[in-house]
């Protein structure tokens, strides 16, 4: 049989919330394939291997990276452990999918990027909805020039939670606050529209300046906002936040019309019909677009696997490159409001 039409074995590491919801979506996948979890307690890896169909359990991350028929691991834990278990899980020659943010900053990035490329594995940063089709026709319209010449992109990911010392949310130990958590969703699209209006994969602004309220306990964002300028006079207003319920949408207006996405971030996440409305200049009416999507994740664990198959170097939907220029301008959004982490303070 041909090695590309095997299905892409998967190992997870990191037993919370998210690896479930991720083992969901990979279930419904048409490439991949559950074998084994990792989690820092083997009676927690148990609890979950169980639930997910009986796979393999491990006790430690670092016997799942030596699980030989792990070819693909999707990193799961919080932000500050990224780091670690990327560069790890490269070295042990697997490929990668990380949660987002990939690093607390562009620096860990850059270091996770330079360990995947120097063992030859394919890593990604899990922004599912890149790899759902209601992106890709969002890219086609700005491309075609359904909107004329895009000017102004406004893009916001932020909810309501309560304060709680201990939740990754919000403590700074943990990578907490809206920026890194949800705000890097909103930044990475407004990268995405700049790139598609002019004619790239993504772009990156030359000038970020922002505002935020800190907690007065942990010192993590409870809400912020940026303004990006991009190169080609695109400007984006982004907003986020853990302590404060938005209207979660994406707008984009150009000069032939304007573009709303009612759900840009998790779309159809257990598959079926998005929409998003498109208003002509000219025309009396908006018109309503319609989008037939699989579940999110396992669009994701498809689009990454279809890459790792072919042997190349980068997911399309989400490059390496692109990771970094998100990392850079979130970095500059936290310097813009003050907003620096102990441990990063430590290595200064």
């Amino acid at each position: 049989m041909n090695p590309s039409s095997l299905p892409l074995r998967w190992g997870i590491l990191g037993a919370g919330r998210i690896a479930g919801v991720f083992a969901q979506g990979l279930a419904a996948s048409q490439s991949g394939r559950l074998v084994a979890i990792g989690s820092r307690a083997l009676e927690t890896a148990e609890a979950f291997a169980a639930a997910h169909g009986g796979i393999r359990a491990h006790g430690s991350y670092a016997a799942l990276l030596a699980d030989p028929e792990v070819e693909a691991v999707y990193v799961a834990t919080p932000h500050p452990q990224h780091v670690e278990w990327v560069v790890r899980a490269a070295g042990a020659g697997k490929h990668i999918l990380c949660e987002k943010p990939m690093g607390l900053n562009h620096a860990e990035g850059w270091v996770m990027v330079q360990a995947a490329r120097a063992h030859g594995v394919v890593l990604m940063e899990a922004f599912m909805y890149r790899c759902h089709p209601q992106t890709a026709k969002i890219v086609e319209l700005i491309r075609s020039g359904a909107l004329g010449t895009v000017g102004l992109v406004q893009a916001t990911f932020s909810f309501q939670s309560d304060y709680a010392p201990t939740s990754r949310l919000w403590a700074n130990d943990a990578g907490g606050g809206g920026i890194l958590d949800v705000g890097c969703y909103a930044v990475s699209m407004a990268r995405l529209v700049a790139g598609a209006a002019a004619g790239k994969a993504f772009l990156d602004p030359v000038a970020v300046s922002g505002a935020g309220v800190l907690h007065p306990e942990s010192g993590v964002d409870v809400y912020a906002a940026a303004t990006l300028k991009f190169p080609n006079d695109v400007i984006a207003q982004v907003s986020a936040g853990v302590g404060l319920g938005q209207e979660n949408v994406v707008r984009i207006y150009g000069s032939g019309g304007w573009l709303l996405v009612p759900s840009p971030w998790i779309i159809s996440r257990d598959g079926g019909v998005s929409k998003i409305i498109l208003q002509k200049s000219g025309v009396s009416g908006p018109e309503e677009i319609l989008i037939e999507g699989a579940p999110l994740y396992a669009l994701e664990a498809d689009a990454f696997a279809a890459a790792v198959r072919a042997g190349l170097g980068d997911v399309p939907q989400m490059s390496t490159d692109d990771t970094l220029g998100n990392l850079a301008a979130l970095d500059q959004w936290r310097a813009a409001i003050g907003l620096i982490y102990e441990a990063e303070k430590s290595k200064v």
